[in-house]
């Protein structure tokens, strides 16, 4: 769903905002950690501290009350003329420890970020984005 250039933007930025609503329709928004795979986006429920287990995390029950999420990745600049974003709204899900996708998600995720090589990221479920729709604005 992502063009190429939308992907290389994707990839090129470190961290986004990643927004649920609960059943009430209440939003939440955090930063988030995520890799960019060829049709979903993926993003981690690691070992920093919390203040809940990882099941139990706003976001996670947000998930499973309301599915439908959006990303916002972004570049800011003090020139005013490079500022970019995509706006990835979709359908999320959690992938289980085991299902070969989250295998695959771990993965991308470790190359991305040199801090979940030793993380046990492995041992927790991922969030999975599935796009449905992509807004692209900016020098990109």
């Amino acid at each position: 769903m992502l063009t190429a250039e939308q992907r290389t933007f994707a990839n090129a930025q470190r961290v986004g905002r990643f927004a649920t609503a609960d059943q009430d329709g209440q939003p939440y928004v955090i930063p988030v950690c995520y890799a960019c795979g060829p049709e979903a986006f993926y993003i981690p429920l690691d070992t920093k501290p919390k203040r809940v287990e990882p099941q139990r995390l706003k976001r996670v029950r947000n998930i499973q009350a309301n599915p439908k999420v959006a990303l916002v990745i972004d570049h800011y600049a003090e020139n005013w003329s490079e500022l970019a974003y995509l706006l990835i709204r979709g359908v999320a899900a959690l992938l289980p420890p085991g299902d070969p996708e989250h295998q695959h998600a771990i993965a991308l995720l470790r190359e991305r970020y040199q801090q979940y090589q030793t993380m046990p990221i492995e041992a927790q479920p991922v969030i999975v984005i599935r796009p449905e729709a992509v807004v692209a604005w900016g020098k990109l």
